[in-house]
């Protein structure tokens, strides 16, 4: 994955390199840095650039500036230019901005928080070189309307398997793809070690997050919104949310080769147990695919009527179920199938679940944690969907991945940018 640091200001035009280095001197000079040479104009102490520049709108002290509207600094010297800006608030968040070439103006590209308190700070030289300096503070007001954009992040905090997205959840919905991009660039991930990662919209009120690969093992995963106060679109701001922060254990993978009736569980890479199984018989199919383990259960009744399947059928069935390691909301488990042990190893008897004795299924399960990966290959069944019946993220491409992101633009192989509903039917 790879995150997207905090905008330090001004993104600036082109410069003569003497106007570079000016600007490096001012920076090195309100450090406390002197000069050999004292009568250069550049070896001065920055000069009062109040006359010489001014703000937009109703920034200044004791005003109320309107966060609607964009920030914008302009020379009003002719003889003399700004060479760099930078503006951040009381928590750290930078504007990002753009700097005119001729040096003339300069203005905000990033949208500014509603109630929120800022720190300008205008560097400037006239023509004879010599540095100038504004720094200015000034207030926010509050947006008009109180319609406000929560996230739920998720995870909670935990250890989980490498295979667990990020999930952030939006209390109203975002259509508008501009309006998705100020959500997406307000959304930070960051991992220990970093990957390569993005969002990706599932929905109009549900973002996932996932890297390219599965995350490294034993990584720390922190996940922050920026959102607070921040204009999303006509009459819609942000609002706060929790930051939250989760570890991943070891990569533990799950193959089950539906085909030879058999899973092969992997520890970090290493084969650490082959188990024989029964998956879905014909007409009752288990689906091929990535899933991730959304939870364990220890004991679940399991009903045929949850399935649609008549009480009179030959295929009815209510069973207690031992040791279920839940992969979809639909109602897909691993788990022990006392019933079945016949058939384990040889042949596909189960209504979509994957069937294991009641030993090795015990041991699935204390040996699985949530977030693990489960995959299945080679059932004649459909591919696990993406999204709305867990986490099956994985079964997308990283270039159809990148493309589900309001951020990607050009190439999605390129370089990355900075929900449940209920228990649902279950099959056996």
């Amino acid at each position: 994955m790879s995150h997207t640091a905090d905008s330090r200001g001004a993104a600036a035009g082109p410069r003569t390199p003497a106007a570079v280095g000016c600007t490096l001197l001012v920076i090195a000079l309100g450090a406390g840095a002197t000069s050999c040479d004292s009568g250069h104009p550049l070896a001065a102490e920055p000069y009062d650039a109040t006359d010489r520049i001014s703000f937009s709108g109703s920034v200044g002290p004791g005003k109320k500036a309107d966060p609607d509207q964009p920030l914008e600094v302009v020379a009003k010297d002719s003889d003399g230019r700004i060479t760099d800006v930078t503006v951040h608030d009381a928590t750290g968040r930078y504007v990002a901005g753009e700097l005119a070439a001729d040096g003339s103006r300069w203005h905000s590209t990033s949208p500014l928080a509603a109630d929120a308190r800022y720190t300008v700070r205008v560097s400037t030289e006239n023509q004879d070189g010599a540095p100038g300096r504004k720094v200015l503070t000034f207030d926010t007001g509050r947006p008009l309307t109180k319609k406000r954009l929560d996230v739920d992040l998720g995870p909670g905090k935990g250890t989980y398997g490498v295979g667990r997205p990020v999930t952030a959840e939006l209390n109203r919905p975002v259509r508008d793809r501009a309006q998705r991009a100020v959500v997406e660039r307000a959304l930070k991930v960051d991992s220990t070690p970093a990957v390569q990662g993005a969002w990706h919209w599932v929905n109009d009120r549900e973002l996932h997050y996932r890297p390219k690969e599965y995350w490294p093992a034993h990584a720390t995963v922190r996940v922050r919104s920026n959102l607070a106060g921040i204009k999303v679109g006509d009459r819609l701001w942000g609002g706060t949310a929790e930051p939250l922060e989760f570890s991943t254990g070891d990569r533990v993978e799950a193959l089950t080769d539906a085909a030879a009736h058999w899973m092969k569980v992997y520890k970090n890479g290493k084969e650490v147990r082959t188990i024989p199984v029964t998956t879905g018989k014909p007409g009752f199919e288990t689906r091929n695919g990535i899933k991730v383990v959304l939870g364990k259960e220890r004991f679940v009744r399991m009903r045929s009527s949850t399935l649609g399947i008549a009480e009179d059928s030959a295929e009815s069935y209510d069973l207690p179920v031992h040791f279920a390691t839940r992969v979809t909301w639909s109602g897909e488990y691993v788990h022990a199938a006392p019933w079945s042990e016949g058939s384990q190893g040889s042949a596909n008897v189960s209504h979509g679940c994957t069937g294991m004795s009641t030993g090795n299924a015990k041991w699935f399960f204390e040996n699985i944690r949530e977030g693990d990966v489960v995959k299945v290959v080679n059932s004649r069944g459909e591919t696990m969907t993406p999204f709305g019946n867990g986490f099956g993220d994985w079964n997308l491409s990283w270039r159809k991945w990148r493309q589900g992101s309001a951020l990607t633009t050009g190439d999605p192989d390129g370089p990355a940018p900075a929900g449940r509903a209920g228990l649902r039917p279950q099959s056996r």
